[in-house]
């Protein structure tokens, strides 16, 4: 079973950074996409930003030249650096893996239990 691993959220003042760190666990043989995703409240999920396995990256505008997201491919761990936080990041952010490669064949959308992230002074 397939089971991803959110860490590094919390609360930080605006302008500041942090790093979210998600590692993939369970028998699996290659992820084609991991990726971010967040949902503050009353809102609906979206895209944060999304890494191939072949290194191919995907941001929300929102996003762009702010954050940045990277990818260990043989520790199946994805990560996030996101800089210059604005009170408009503030969410609960989302790891998610998809087209995952196991002994089972290939399995679609798992998602981590979410960490909250929050921009405040």
């Amino acid at each position: 079973q397939v089971q991803l691993v959110e860490s590094g959220g919390g609360l930080v003042q605006p302008g500041g950074s942090l790093r979210l760190s998600c590692a993939a666990s369970g028998t699996i043989f290659s992820i084609y996409v991991m990726g971010w995703y967040r949902q503050a409240p009353g809102k609906q999920r979206e895209l944060v930003a999304a890494i191939t396995n072949g290194g191919s990256t995907n941001y929300a505008d929102s996003v762009k030249g702010r954050f940045t997201i990277s990818r260990d491919i043989a520790k199946n761990k994805v990560n996030l650096q996101m800089n210059s936080l604005k009170p408009e990041d503030t969410a609960v952010y989302y790891c998610k893996a998809d087209k995952v490669l196991t002994p089972l064949g290939y399995g679609h959308d798992y998602w981590g239990q979410g960490t909250q992230v929050t921009v405040s002074s």
